[in-house]
């Protein structure tokens, strides 16, 4: 995991940096032709790699679903299964567990191996969805299409219910991980808890919470990494790093893995801010505009919609540089990713 670092106040972006780009821009336009060959060729290269990538979720998806399902039995109290199971199993892509598992097999590991990590990862993420959309926090009616778990259970078993997520995720990894030594599942563990704490995920909310209204003028383009690298970034890179340990990657790979997922994080939320801009609720399956709405600082309102299209672009060239070296054929999934945060429409 990363050391966590503090935002510093000294960077802003002023519209300045907006005006640099159309200088830059119309500097290049007399060699946009020539490179246009080029360009056709990277996108049908990153379209083909998306769409394996799609093939390899709709296929490791089954097994992951089968996996939730059993992770949460039902018992008593019921009500609170109910609306635990509620949210796990709502549906999505499964990005996080489906990144776990490519890593373990990446490096040499067995799927089966990293599958009860796989669905604690869910389990947490989950737990942030929940209380991100409870009315003291995001206050959202909906996601992923369907009523949000405080809608449907009320707020006080939506609390219980992303605490018990919380609490399941790290018992089910040191309970059900079989054929690795303890070491692994411990160093596993403590990852995990970091990334979802003080220096991780809830790190990154408290400072979101802080930046709201605050405006362009009093939140840095630092300050805004550091919320996405903690807030969403934690949670993916440690998915990856989680899959690796597992699968008994060495260090420099582990490295290697590590700024691919800090890279593709980041490039998320960047992606995820434009989209709050530009699709609507029915495509994002969630409230559309709501950072606007309610005051957030975001990559577009920071330096412009292009300048973040191209920040996301390079976030995922360095992304995919780092999986340089590993197997051409097991990298796939996780260079197909890259392309799918590039591209993904919700």
């Amino acid at each position: 995991m990363r050391a966590s670092a503090r935002p510093t106040r000294a960077v802003r972006v002023a519209p300045s940096g907006r005006r640099a780009i159309r200088g830059r821009r119309a500097e290049t336009r007399p060699r946009a032709s020539a490179s246009a060959p080029a360009a056709s060729g990277a996108a049908a290269s990153a379209e083909s790699s998306e769409k394996e990538f799609n093939a390899y979720i709709k296929a490791v998806n089954a097994k992951i679903e089968r996996a939730l399902d059993a992770s949460v039995p039902m018992h008593y109290p019921e009500r609170l299964s109910e609306s635990m199971r509620y949210s796990l199993l709502a549906g999505g892509k499964r990005i996080r567990p489906a990144l776990c598992l490519a890593a373990c097999e990446l490096v040499g590991g067995s799927m089966d191996t990293a599958m009860p990590t796989a669905c604690a990862l869910e389990m947490i993420h989950t737990m942030s969805l929940i209380h991100d959309d409870l009315p003291s926090m995001d206050n959202d009616d909906f996601r992923r299409g369907k009523p949000t778990n405080h809608k449907v259970y009320g707020e006080e078993m939506a609390i219980l219910a992303g605490d018990a997520l919380l609490s399941h995720a790290f018992e089910y990894i040191g309970r059900e991980t079989k054929g690795v030594s303890a070491e692994k599942v411990l160093r596993v563990i403590v990852d995990v808890g970091k990334c979802v704490g003080s220096e991780g995920l809830v790190g990154g909310q408290v400072v979101d919470i802080m930046s709201e209204g605050a405006g362009p003028e009093n939140v840095t383009i630092d300050t805004l990494k550091y919320i996405h690298a903690h807030k969403t970034g934690a949670l993916l890179e440690v998915s990856v790093t989680s899959g690796a340990i597992l699968g008994g990657a060495s260090e420099e790979q582990i490295g290697k893995l590590e700024r691919y997922a800090q890279n593709i994080g980041l490039a998320f939320q960047v992606v995820d801010d434009i989209l709050d801009c530009t699709a609507s609720s029915e495509e994002l399956g969630k409230t559309a505009g709501k950072d606007e709405a309610v005051g957030k600082t975001t990559y577009p309102s920071l330096v412009g919609m292009e300048e973040s299209k191209r920040i996301a672009a390079e976030l995922i060239s360095k992304a995919k540089q780092e999986l340089q070296g590993f197997d051409p054929v097991k990298v796939k999934p996780l260079i197909g990713l890259a392309d799918y945060i590039q591209n993904r429409k919700n």
